[in-house]
């Protein structure tokens, strides 16, 4: 033990070989506003469910689906089996190790007497080591790998809401186009009904060729809204498989599209964001662990302390009894030359450190923008359909107006043909419009965390 103590001393002289002054960037910290930009008006607590609030179980039931066995959240959650791992390693490095060895042998030999000696020996020992911690760089591995850990777990949390909000939007996406392809369909046999009467005016000298073929030109028009949403179908059913990990089939529907709840807006504070992003949790997190690997790249400049025992026994033939061995020493590894890589992984590790904290602020301020620019679309789009829900009922009656005095002679066919283009387009204008406002708000809870948060995370885990 008194062999030990010059070591220690000597470990606790060296700190000033704790490596050069790393250089970082100043990035400026992002302040959130006191409040958004756009009053969305009345609000509701945000719910962890919101998918729900559609009113639509095969909606909630898709959604449920796709967390359970979409491929990008396993993977995600892939990730934090073995960054949980990482931490088990760094915190073994901590404890110390306990190894046991045993070995044995039968020989044949010549004794100093000229005659054979065959004998049998063997030897068992029982060895400890640690390396003292003098200057917390293994602690400090172990909280780099925690901080990395609970990273992965808000990426995972990040991807759930992902893969959750895509699955609504899809969805939604889905019964638009239903709904778009029941109006082509009803349509075109408003304009078979307009072709039949325009053959049969032509035949009894009513009207024009010209008309004729104006009414055979939109009844064709129409018609090819019908294929191209049906491919919009597939497609959109598709997606919604990929998402809920099967193969491409077809999606059962609940709702109709008009039946679909717009849900409330969601409340929220610029600063309550900050803990309730998942992605924002997950820079942080990045950050903590970069500024922890900084400083360990630096403590490796320090000596690294290691103690030794070992007790055992050896046996042989040729003793009388067995004898009991041991061991105890130390050792101090200080870097003298490394040909700059210590250095060179200081830099690299500010490096990083300096990425990660741009790239926080960077996600802190997308996500600021990202809930503005969600609150602005909820609200506008509520507006614009208004608009042109009001739009379609006027050319419902345009329309109406307008056939009846092509009927009774009074115009040309192109009034109605005009009235008739207007009512379609006004028509599917209500559907996407309606289609867009729904989507705005799947992105604003997206945007807003979706009750994904940081209290979320399994902290207990990583103890």
């Amino acid at each position: 033990m008194n062999r030990c103590v010059p070591l220690l001393i000597l470990a606790l002289l060296l700190p000033a070989c704790a490596g050069p002054a790393v250089k970082t960037a100043a990035v400026p910290n992002a302040t959130p506003p006191s409040k958004w930009r756009t009053d969305a008006g009345p609000t509701m607590p945000l719910d962890r469910a919101w998918w729900r609030q559609f009113g639509d179980p095969v909606l909630t039931a898709l959604v449920e689906k796709a967390l359970a066995n979409n491929t990008d959240i396993g993977v995600a959650a892939s990730r934090v089996r073995a960054a949980r791992a990482s931490v088990q390693l760094a915190r073994a490095q901590l404890l110390p190790t306990l190894d046991l060895g045993a070995d044995g042998a039968r020989s044949r030999s010549v004794s100093p007497f000229g005659t054979p000696l065959v004998q049998s020996s063997g030897r068992f020992d029982v060895e400890v080591a640690w390396e003292v911690d003098l200057f917390g760089r293994l602690a400090d591995q172990r909280s780099a790998a925690r901080d990395a850990y609970l990273a992965s777990e808000a990426a995972r949390d990040a991807t759930r809401l992902s893969v959750a909000s895509s699955t609504a939007s899809g969805y939604i996406t889905l019964l638009s186009l239903d709904a778009q392809l029941k109006i082509a369909r009803e349509t075109l046999a408003a304009r078979e009904d307009s072709l039949r009467l325009a053959k049969r005016q032509f035949e009894q000298g009513y009207s024009s060729r010209l008309e004729l073929q104006q009414a055979q030109a939109e009844y064709e028009s129409t018609a090819q809204l019908i294929p191209r949403t049906e491919l919009a179908i597939a497609q959109a059913e598709n997606s919604l498989s990929l998402l809920t990990d099967e193969a491409p089939a077809a999606i059962e529907r609940g709702a109709v599209f008009d039946a679909l709840a717009e849900p409330d807006i969601p409340a929220g504070l610029p600063s309550s964001l900050l803990c309730r992003r998942p992605d924002v949790a997950e820079a942080e997190y990045q950050l903590a662990a970069a500024d922890k690997s900084l400083v360990v790249a630096r403590k490796n400049f320090l000596p690294h302390v290691r103690l030794s025992t070992a007790l055992g026994r050896s046996f042989s033939t040729t003793q009388v009894d067995p004898i009991t061995i041991w061991s105890l020493g130390g050792s101090i590894l200080a870097p003298l030359f490394q040909g700059g890589r210590l250095t060179a992984e200081a830099e690299k590790a500010g490096a990083q450190r300096d990425e990660a904290a741009f790239a926080y602020r960077g996600t802190v301020l997308t996500a600021f923008r990202e809930v503005e620019d969600a609150l602005a679309s909820a609200k506008r789009y509520d507006e614009q359909l208004t608009l042109v829900k009001a739009q379609r009922d006027t050319l419902i009656e345009t329309l109406r107006i307008a056939t009846n005095r092509y009927r009774e002679g009074y115009t040309t066919y192109l009034d109605q043909l005009d009235a008739q283009r207007g009512l379609l387009s006004a028509q599917l204008s209500v559907v996407q419009v309606r289609a867009s406002a729904l989507s705005s708000r799947v992105q604003l809870y997206q945007a807003m965390g979706g009750g994904w948060s940081a209290d979320s995370i399994d902290k207990e885990n990583a103890e």
